[in-house]
């Protein structure tokens, strides 16, 4: 970012050529001191934690699909066939995490975090298919009730459901609130549930012998885990569209920095969105009050960012104020009133540092 006024000497087309500041439009930019490695932060951790309940899963589903043929049980059959999917889901959740670990290069400046949410994505999409899977064969054995063996499906559902609990024990240990390691964790809530659902429906029937019990209560479940499936596929829907945080919204941003940065006349055109879970990239453009404290200004801007929302990159550009407008879409136009779209120009210029 610029350290003094604008220079009354500019070069060609009047922009400021500067090394390491100038952007081809006369703003300047500065990064205040901080690290902008784009290198996404992924921990063995979390590698660890997706790999234990990976080998988990996939071990008793074996497990659960015999049990479930061999007791003709709906609910067994259908937490295997759920337990499949998190297997599945699980392996590209451990892929998405190896390849996060990338460093940035010239085409992907910002690495291959994103692919973590695209992992997040395709997790919830297969729950939709399970559930509308469970929904089909629910309906087939209610209007055909099939004998089920309580006692197998009681002893298969016990297991999965201590198999379970310890794979989501160990999902939730540590970071949790990451989309990857959230949408590997309801899937393993989805048959956690499962499990609890085909109990129930063992002991039902072992105490009754009303078979239908074993498919209404898959349809119970199966409920349940259209609820997590809808929230994990909205939020990663949103990350992926470059949906502003809910609380780090241009709105927010411009109230926050207008009453903690001291010097600063006005802060428009801004634009926030996650690359991932937890990291969260900026730009706008900030007006000084007076221009030869233009650097001090980014630099208390970059800081109260940081501070406030945990925008680790803020890509910010000087006002001089005597620019021509650079937006060609304002957000009175696209429904946000508190935000500009910046020009073609200044976007690029943001996004290349």
């Amino acid at each position: 970012m610029s350290d003094s006024p604008r220079p009354s000497a500019p070069g060609p087309e009047g922009h400021d050529h500067r090394p390491g500041h100038s952007h081809g439009d006369g703003h300047a930019h500065d990064h205040a001191g901080h690290d902008h490695s784009h290198a996404p932060t992924v921990t063995n951790e979390n590698e660890r934690k997706v790999l234990i309940s990976f080998f988990l899963i996939a071990s008793f589903m074996v497990v659960e699909v015999i049990g479930g043929l061999i007791s003709g049980s709906l609910a067994l059959l259908a937490d295997a066939g759920h337990m499949l999917t998190d297997a599945a889901a699980l392996a590209l959740s451990y892929m998405a995490f190896r390849l996060g670990r990338r460093a940035a290069d010239e085409k992907r400046t910002y690495g291959y975090a994103r692919f973590e949410v695209v992992a997040g994505f395709l997790n919830a999409a297969t729950l939709f298919l399970i559930v509308a899977w469970i929904m089909f064969e629910a309906w087939r054995r209610f209007s055909d009730p099939q004998p089920v063996l309580a006692g197998s499906m009681m002893a298969v559902a016990v297991a999965g459901l201590l198999v379970n609990i310890l794979a989501f024990w160990i999902l939730t240990r540590g970071d949790s609130e990451h989309v990857n390691i959230k949408g590997a964790a309801l899937h393993v809530m989805g048959d956690l549930l499962g499990s609890v659902g085909a109990i129930l429906a063992a002991i039902i029937i072992m105490a009754t012998g009303w078979t239908p019990i074993d498919p209404i209560l898959s349809v119970v479940v199966s409920l349940l885990i259209l609820r997590s499936a809808r929230s994990l596929l909205r939020n990663a829907m949103h990350i992926l569209l470059e949906g502003a945080p809910d609380d780090a919204t241009p709105a927010k941003i411009e109230a926050h920095l207008m009453g903690a940065v001291p010097g600063l006349a006005a802060v428009h055109h801004i634009h926030v969105w996650s690359i991932t879970s937890g990291r969260v990239l900026a730009t706008m453009h900030v007006r000084p009050e007076d221009p030869a404290q233009a650097r001090a200004v980014v630099a208390a801007a970059e800081a109260a960012l940081f501070a406030e929302f945990s925008i680790e990159h803020a890509t910010i550009a000087i006002d001089w104020g005597d620019a021509p407008g650079g937006c060609s879409l304002t957000q009175e136009e696209a429904g946000h009133p508190h935000d500009d779209t910046p020009d073609d120009a200044s976007l690029i210029a943001g996004r290349a540092t």
